[in-house]
């Protein structure tokens, strides 16, 4: 379901805020760059979604760009500019390598399971364009961008689990059993600086503030 079936707001007020705008900035300066030497730039959003570039649409639309998005589930292209593929972050495989000019990923690989299926879904990302920006939230940001609480994820597991059986949470309903406040445990694992730079070392991590707090880091190759 889209965020405008779940909220009744359009994509472009969903994803205006200034961070996804100052974000979506930084990332078309890298595909200048790519455009003034190849005239176009080819973009593997690992993870993506249409109502994400839709919404943003007026800051690139003059570009001329291609969109592969990879998700779990497919959607209609709405015109030639998008392809929409299902497929998993962690095997890529019906992707040579460098099929693209730069891979995208906005706030995914916190939400691929444990560590070693991380570092699978980085090597795929560093495999398959000689560019790629990556971004995740930061561990260390007190207010958790999923639960939309603050410190929960620095709590014991245990007392996670007593929270989101007793409350529904940010994006999470109130978990009705053991197993369900499981899952909702396992969907985010959050990553700091050093977990970014294990998984992308030939990157640069720079770090998105909020005041002199870092909200979410970003690798750029």
């Amino acid at each position: 379901m889209s965020l405008q079936a779940l909220t009744g707001i359009a994509p472009e007020i969903v994803y205006r805020n200034r961070f996804r705008v100052a974000r979506l900035a930084r990332f078309l300066t890298i595909v200048d760059e790519i455009v003034a030497v190849r005239r176009q730039c080819r973009v593997l959003d690992v993870g993506g979604i249409l109502e994400y570039w839709q919404g943003l649409e007026d800051l690139w639309q003059d570009r001329p760009l291609h969109f592969t998005l990879v998700n779990l589930c497919t959607e209609t292209a709405p015109d030639d500019r998008f392809l929409c593929l299902s497929g998993n972050a962690c095997d890529l495989s019906q992707f040579p390598d460098n099929s693209f000019d730069i891979v995208h990923s906005n706030s995914v690989i916190e939400h691929i399971g444990r560590w070693s299926d991380q570092r699978r879904m980085a090597r795929e990302v560093r495999r398959l364009a000689p560019r790629y920006f990556v971004q995740t939230p930061n561990f260390w940001f007190p207010l958790e961008p999923h639960y939309r609480m603050p410190f929960i994820h620095w709590l014991p597991e245990s007392w996670r689990a007593c929270v989101v059986s007793h409350m529904a949470c940010g994006f999470y309903p109130r978990a009705r059993s053991f197993d369900e406040a499981q899952e909702i445990m396992q969907d985010a694992r959050l990553l700091n600086a050093a977990a970014m730079a294990a998984l992308f070392p030939d990157a640069t991590i720079e770090r998105e503030r909020f005041g002199f707090i870092t909200k979410s880091l970003i690798a750029i190759r």
